[in-house]
């Protein structure tokens, strides 16, 4: 047996471990997998990164876990992202192996081609000429416990690429200790996981993106874990129910789709298990948190932070319940700290831009990309995520916007998310992203892109800018109003607000976002 269950009970053993919608895995079995997967891993030789591009499954989560126990940097990649994407990925990572499923197997061959990689792994991929069969793969592998003393190594995440090409950062050591050896590592995963609330989590985001991949590394501390391939409501709310789910990260969007369901198919789940349901990647409208207080508990906890950074603020339930609209308070080894342009500290409710002192001095490392690096700090150790906010005078952060999403109509600074959070509570408003585009006199003016609540009777704009007057200076409200049926979130219910803006700017006059 490895690290996996070596110190697990016997009776335990043969409890849930890991499930998707088609397999569910006890811990003798995960265990021989890992096994398997380290001892082929470790046959190949030299592996040092190992990409994985593919949806949520049973495998995905293996192919994670395995690279853990191998002491494999593994490269989270969206399975979203065309060939060309993923070949610069692979190739800035330096991966050596590419791990795929069915739905991206042809996209995974292209990419690895284009990068130079030979060795193309897919799990349920009979037939298709170029990949080595998982399956095939780890039977091959010797099922002996494999060694334990190599170093661990962090994921290598990338960026969105909102603001250029994607670049690379290592899972910071908030979220993925340093250790000697992968033994110690597990050791120190085993002791988090006594933190974690009893029973299984789920994974309802995509895996490749940082959230949700935590709760990998806690399954390899001993927490079960249930994945889904895409996030439908209702199926969430019975897995929730079926597999007793006590725990789970989720994103506003997450939330809007449960709550969108009707009440009568709210009610028929019992979601009393859960004892802690986190929640980041984007602003969650005031309303929409608060209903999802009423109907889970108080087990809504917020996390603000970013894949370079890790956690960098919290707030539970109770203290949002109090200071509403707030990401929390700084969590160690981070301190929030507010300065102006000129890098003047600012005092409690001053608006300026966010930053974060780092106690251990690390701040944030983004891979080949030292200027990247260098400009995300105002001095050693203290690093923006690129947002403006103000702290109240007990230090709880409030975010007033992205330093990027800034628009300057005649000289004054307009930041979009204050109107997004008024209109977001308009009841014709289902999302909305405001934008700057070009304004003759003014340089720039505020235009709103809303997707209606109903399409086929979406509120005026007359209604919609009363609306948003009665709540803020009409000099931050839009001028114009675009209705639409998407603006384009992402998994993790964060807005492309330069692709958004791009049909109205010419290409010499784009700004950024």
């Amino acid at each position: 047996m490895s690290l996996l269950i070596a110190d697990l009970p016997t009776e335990k053993r043969g409890q849930l471990a890991l499930a998707d919608e088609r397999v569910q895995l006890d811990w003798t079995a995960l265990d021989e997998t890992v096994n398997r997967f380290v001892n082929a891993t470790l046959a190949v030789g030299g592996v040092q990164r190992a990409a994985v591009f593919a949806p949520n499954s049973a495998e995905t989560v293996m192919a994670y876990l395995g690279c853990l126990f191998a002491g494999v940097s593994s490269v989270p990649v969206s399975y979203h992202l065309t060939p060309g994407e993923v070949a610069y990925i692979l190739e800035d990572s330096g991966a050596q192996i590419v791990f795929v499923g069915p739905e991206t197997a042809e996209r995974g061959l292209e990419a690895a081609r284009l990068a130079g990689i030979e060795k193309v792994i897919g799990w349920r991929c009979d037939g298709q000429d170029g990949v080595l069969s998982w399956e095939d793969w780890l039977a091959q592998a010797s099922a002996d416990n494999p060694p334990a003393d190599m170093p661990p190594a962090p994921h290598l995440h990338y960026t969105s690429g909102t603001t250029g090409r994607p670049k690379g950062t290592e899972t910071p050591p908030g979220y993925f200790p340093r250790s000697e050896t992968v033994a110690d590592f597990i050791a120190l995963m085993k002791e988090r996981r006594k933190a974690l609330p009893e029973g299984p989590g789920i994974a309802v985001g995509p895996l490749y993106h940082t959230g949700p991949l935590t709760m990998v590394r806690a399954l390899s501390g001993g927490a079960p874990l249930v994945t889904v391939s895409t996030f439908d409501a209702e199926t969430i709310l019975s897995t929730i129910e079926k597999f007793k789910v006590a725990a789970t990260v989720m994103v506003p969007t997450h939330f809007q789709r449960l709550l969108a369901l009707p009440e009568d198919v709210r009610s028929k789940y019992d979601v009393s298990s859960l004892r802690r349901v986190a929640h980041t990647g984007a602003a969650c409208p005031r309303d929409v948190k608060k209903q999802m207080i009423d109907w889970f508990g108080p087990v809504i906890v917020e996390a603000y932070g970013g894949t370079e950074a890790g956690t960098t603020t919290m707030i539970t339930s109770e203290e949002w319940l109090k200071k509403p609209g707030s990401v929390g308070k700084s969590v160690a080894p981070f301190t929030a700290v507010i300065y102006d342009e000129d890098g003047k500290q600012l005092a409690p409710y001053e608006v300026g831009r966010l930053y974060f002192k780092d106690a251990s001095g690390r701040g944030i490392i983004y891979h080949n990309a030292p200027e990247k690096t260098a400009e995300a700090h105002i001095a050693p150790g203290i690093f923006t995520l690129g947002e403006m906010a103000y702290l109240d005078d007990e230090g709880y952060v409030f975010i007033t916007d992205r330093v990027s999403d800034m628009i300057v109509s005649g000289g004054v600074n307009i930041y979009p998310a204050e109107a997004e959070h008024v209109l977001l509570n308009h009841d014709g408003v289902a999302d909305i992203a405001i934008i700057g585009v070009p304004n003759a006199d003014m340089g720039e003016e505020v235009k709103a892109l809303v997707v209606p609540t109903d399409l086929e009777n979406p509120p005026s704009a007359e209604d919609l800018n009363a609306y948003c007057r009665e709540h803020l200076a009409g000099f931050k409200c839009p001028r114009s109003y675009e209705f639409r049926d998407d603006i384009g979130r992402n998994a993790m219910g964060k807005v492309n607000k330069r692709a958004l803006k791009k049909p109205y700017w010419s290409s010499d006059k784009m700004i950024g976002g």
